[in-house]
């Protein structure tokens, strides 16, 4: 049989073939339908939500992430899309979820975010990556990663927690191998846009294995059903509630007869009149009639906080951190002026400053009334 060379595939298309029936073999519980892709994005939305909250504290930077798009794809399939190296968090999950993803993000992102995290403006991107932005990136990802946890433990009304991630560098473009994932193996990605104000404008994408994903939409339809279920007995509950207070009205009236009728507001008894006056509270002084000090003998063992203040001021955050040694503050009280004698934060007196053995002490000048005294540590 003679063919001409034109009309005989390429090794890339015959690859190409091969990986589509390789696709089109794997059983129908290796798909998604699109109600569970949406399911998904939705998932990871929530999760992602807060997640950007994490890194906005972390770097001290607006953070936004947000449109998660969910596709099932290969590894051979991204590296043809993203060629360029990244940076891979492996994250192992330890508890109410069994399974592992991985978060990948651009090496420059990671460079920007490490510099933001070392008190740098974000600039510093130039060089190699290095153990030092591994290292920071995984806290990051330790971070955000265990604030989604928290976002699904809610969602599915039960306790998941993670292992610290495992960060390394994944190039797609070359020979990669990596032991979750099969080159031709389908797996969930769902890509998240990712802005760090005026910094950083890229993506960050989740790897899933199908399985994983499936067990997520599990949880969560689980979940749904138990509310749903839970709602549904609500619902019959009220309504037999209800239907009883019905008929215990219907029988009240039926018992009535026509009594109602021929009752006006008139016939109604007349309420009492109330008597009403101001509550009166005998005056705290220092003794009583009786000679007892209002019973205080019984709390004169309470220790208190008794303390001297010299003086406020208020400062912004700059200026507390050029503080240095030698560095003066000036106080709102002026040189010789009484300072304050304050009982768990309560001023109780004015004195001034005195030596005493070569410590410092206090001369009580000013005093306030007893009764004051104990209404101030109220």
């Amino acid at each position: 049989m003679d063919m001409d060379m034109n009309d005989m595939l390429s090794q890339e298309e015959i690859d190409a073939l091969l990986r589509g029936q390789i696709i089109a073999m794997q059983p129908s519980s290796q798909q998604l339908t699109p109600e569970e892709i949406d399911a998904l994005g939705e998932i990871g939305n929530i999760s992602m939500g807060t997640a950007a909250t994490t890194l906005s504290t972390l770097v001290g930077k607006k953070v936004i992430i947000t449109t998660p798009e969910v596709t099932i794809t290969t590894i051979k399939e991204l590296a043809k899309q993203y060629p360029i190296p990244f940076v891979a968090a492996e994250v192992q999950y330890t508890q109410g979820l069994e399974g592992t993803n991985i978060l990948i993000i651009q090496e420059k992102d990671v460079k920007v975010i490490t510099d933001l995290m070392m008190g740098g403006d974000g600039t510093n991107v130039e060089g190699e990556i290095t153990d030092m932005h591994l290292s920071a990136i995984g806290e990051v990802m330790n971070q955000m990663m265990g604030s989604a946890c928290t976002s699904l433990s809610t969602m599915f009304n039960k306790s998941i927690l993670i292992s610290p991630p495992n960060t390394f560098v994944m190039d797609l473009s070359s020979d990669f191998s990596y032991t979750l994932f099969k080159s031709d193996e389908p797996i969930v990605r769902i890509n998240f846009k990712m802005v760090v104000e005026g910094l950083i404008d890229s993506c960050i994408m989740q790897l899933l294995p199908i399985d994983f994903a499936k067990k997520l939409l599990s949880n969560l339809l689980g979940q749904y059903d138990q509310q749903v279920a839970s709602q549904q007995a609500s619902d019959t509950s009220l309504q037999q509630n209800l239907s009883q207070t019905a008929q215990d009205l219907l029988q009240t009236v039926q018992s009535s007869g026509n009594e109602y009728e021929h009752k006006t507001f008139s016939d109604a008894p007349k309420a009492k009149p109330i008597n009403v006056q101001p509550v009166s509270f005998q005056p705290l002084e220092e003794k009583t009639e009786s000679g007892n000090k209002n019973n205080l003998d019984l709390i004169l063992d309470v220790p208190l906080q008794v303390s001297v203040e010299l003086g406020r001021t208020h400062k912004l955050i700059k200026e507390i951190l050029e503080l240095s040694v030698g560095s003066v503050i000036e106080l709102d009280k002026m040189a010789g002026e009484p300072i304050d004698v304050l009982v768990n934060g309560k001023v109780i007196a004015k004195g001034e400053v005195v030596v005493i053995d070569d410590s410092f002490g206090v001369r009580i000048t000013d005093i306030i009334s007893p009764a004051k005294r104990i209404s101030s540590l109220k």
